[in-house]
């Protein structure tokens, strides 16, 4: 997943969460005939609302976020359960207008309102919300604890000291040691887990769908099944660049790890990628990295050696999107956001953007330090800043992405322009390495980005299964590696246990928090930047390309995230890219060279490992 997140308007990000459970019972329904008029005061009370209550909590989180105690998050709980409360009673309320011959802005509304999940029974809301808070407490507060470790738990790891073995350890036992470690946590809150589905298609299905994933697919303004086939769809078509990229990465990990680790044929072990779930394989790049060509050039050491502070970091992300021509930041961005960690207190550095008031208070909160990691970084939360501002005169119901992929897709889109170009412009970079560098480069963001692609689409693949009821619980961990060995090509290291969960070791899946958006995001981002580059009159190779500094690319974007989500998700695509469909073409494109170079590797060292 992508480190930053996104601080939605609290109503929206319920819906999307489907966190709304905790809402009060609706009040009775109003008797009579609804009428066009109730239902357009309905939304305008409805919205006015959400407005003070997004504003409340925000503020409450916001300040939870910064200063770290009791009393804080106790401010936040209260805020945030005072808008779950209203979300639920809007979504049961809405379902009394439908059927009404609305305008389309009040349709829409009324459909959004309604993506949502209500539990009406007061015990089983509770039992939701203590399964969903149980659930999230037990994955944050796993440990693995190596034989030997005693009663004491000196020596146990949390998670991110076994995510740093996977990163840079190059010996497969200890690999393996870790994986299985944190695998081994998760079944202890499986019966927890099965048990919150149940709940959870019991509140879908009060809202008049199948099940909880059905209902996820049905946020996508189509049906279901059509979303579902989708996806698919998007999958058969970038499959081809993944397939080479997961050639290539066999044949390196067989040099480096030999045949009694690595086979020659068929899934390669899961805990040898450098990454606790395979997503994301840069820590792989000392290993994959091309023989010869690849650029010295170090963006960190650059940023180190200038003493760059916190505050220029945000400063060149925002002299990008100013010289698209957009706003300048407001002033109380600068007075109130958090840019560095203070040294008085703890908080929350995780990356993050938040729209406070709807208006121009907007904030990033963020501990930058002068990396090019953290470079990219900010110029990634400052797309979620800039959407923010430019979907601010929407109402309360259109203040987000046109759908839950593009709010990430955006400062994704951005970061695709950082390009040696761009840096010798900003005065980062004296000289662009030579085109024979590129290669590198490329490999680099395809261990981000396209090994991504399979793990995006198999985690909810899964769970629609299980929503469905088409995988029980004593199947959970058979379907999931079914899932990871056909999409991903990765296996178990170890045979299944009887009563694993391995799904639920991944943060998303014990938080029960939708995934397509991350595939469809890593999709978007690279139609935009080639949409942009169209735009700006480029026409060499599009991972060379760098839309700073035009403003006629910037004009096309800008017009695409003032309709937030106005309209369809296929009017926005198409209001940038004139587009109607998403198009993992634009990805091929970007990484064509890359696949070309992939492509002669697996022959030579098919050549060298394979037996005729």
């Amino acid at each position: 997943m992508p480190k930053q997140i996104l601080k939605k308007p609290a109503v929206l990000a319920v819906m999307l969460a489907l966190a709304a459970v905790g809402a009060q019972a609706a009040a009775p329904a109003k008797k009579g005939k609804p009428t066009v008029a109730e239902a357009e005061r309905f939304l305008a009370d409805t919205e006015a609302k959400f407005d003070k209550l997004n504003l409340e909590q925000s503020q409450a989180q916001w300040i939870a976020a910064n200063f770290i105690t009791d009393d804080t998050e106790a401010l936040a709980t209260y805020f945030g359960e005072k808008t779950l409360n209203a979300t639920g009673e809007a979504a049961v309320a809405a379902r009394r207008f439908n059927g009404l011959r609305l305008s389309a802005d009040a349709e829409r509304k009324l459909k959004l309102l309604q993506l949502n999940l209500v539990l009406s029974d007061p015990k089983e809301r509770e039992a939701y919300a203590s399964a969903q808070a149980a659930l999230q407490g037990a994955y944050g507060k796993a440990k693995y604890c190596p034989p030997g470790t005693g009663d004491s738990k000196e020596g146990c790891l949390a998670l991110g000291d076994m995510e740093s073995v996977l990163a840079t350890n190059r010996d497969p036992a200890k690999l393996r040691e870790m994986w299985l470690g944190w695998h081994s946590q998760s079944p202890s809150y499986k019966q927890r887990y099965a048990d919150y589905v149940v709940l959870s298609n019991k509140g879908a299905r009060e809202m008049g769908f199948a099940d909880t994933g059905a209902m996820w697919r049905s946020q996508y303004d189509m049906p279901a099944d059509a979303f579902a086939a989708e996806m698919e769809r998007l999958w058969q078509q970038v499959k081809p660049l993944y397939e080479s990229l997961h050639t290539y990465t066999r044949y390196k990990l067989y040099e480096t790890y030999g045949k009694d680790v690595v086979p020659l044929n068929g899934p390669v072990p899961a805990h040898l990628f450098g990454n606790m779930w395979s997503q994301s394989w840069d820590n792989l790049y000392p290993i994959l990295k091309p023989a010869t060509g690849a650029s010295s050039f170090d963006l960190t050491t650059v940023l180190e050696g200038r003493k760059t502070s916190a505050k220029e970091m945000t400063q060149y992300a925002e002299r990008f999107y100013t010289s698209l021509g957009m706003q300048k930041l407001p002033e109380t961005f600068w007075e109130r956001s958090l840019l560095t960690k203070p040294r008085d207190r703890e908080v929350v550095c995780h990356a993050s953007a938040w729209p406070i008031d709807a208006k121009e208070d907007v904030r990033i909160k963020m501990c930058i330090k002068p990396t090019a990691e953290e470079f990219t970084v900010i110029h990634h939360e400052l797309g979620h800043i800039y959407y923010f501002l430019a979907y601010q005169k929407q109402p309360n119901l259109f203040r987000n992405g046109a759908n839950d992929g593009f709010h990430e897709a955006i400062g994704d889109t951005v970061a695709l322009s950082i390009t040696p170009d761009y840096l010798k412009k900003v005065g980062l970079m004296d000289q662009a390495p030579d085109a024979n560098a590129d290669v590198g480069e490329l490999l680099k963001r395809a261990l981000a980005k396209v090994a991504f692609l399979p793990f995006a689409y198999s985690v909810d693949k899964w769970r629609w299964d299980v929503y469905s009821g088409k995988t029980k619980p004593a199947d959970y961990d058979k379907s999931w590696w079914q899932l990871r060995e056909q999409y991903m090509g990765v296996k178990r290291p170890a045979p299944i246990d009887v009563n694993g969960f391995d799904a639920g070791a991944k943060y998303h899946v014990a938080a029960d928090v939708p995934y397509a958006r991350y595939f469809l995001a890593n999709m978007l981002q690279f139609q935009f930047h080639r949409a942009l580059c169209r735009e700006a009159g480029y026409t060499g190779p599009l991972h060379r390309c760098s839309v700073y500094g035009n403003e006629k690319a910037g004009k096309k974007l800008q017009a695409m995230l003032e309709m937030g989500q106005s309209k369809p998700w296929p009017e926005a695509l198409k209001a940038i890219s004139g587009e109607e469909r998403i198009d993992g073409g634009a990805l091929l494109d970007y990484f064509a060279p890359l696949k070309t170079w992939l492509d002669e590797q697996n022959r030579q060292l098919a050549a060298k490992y394979q037996k005729s």
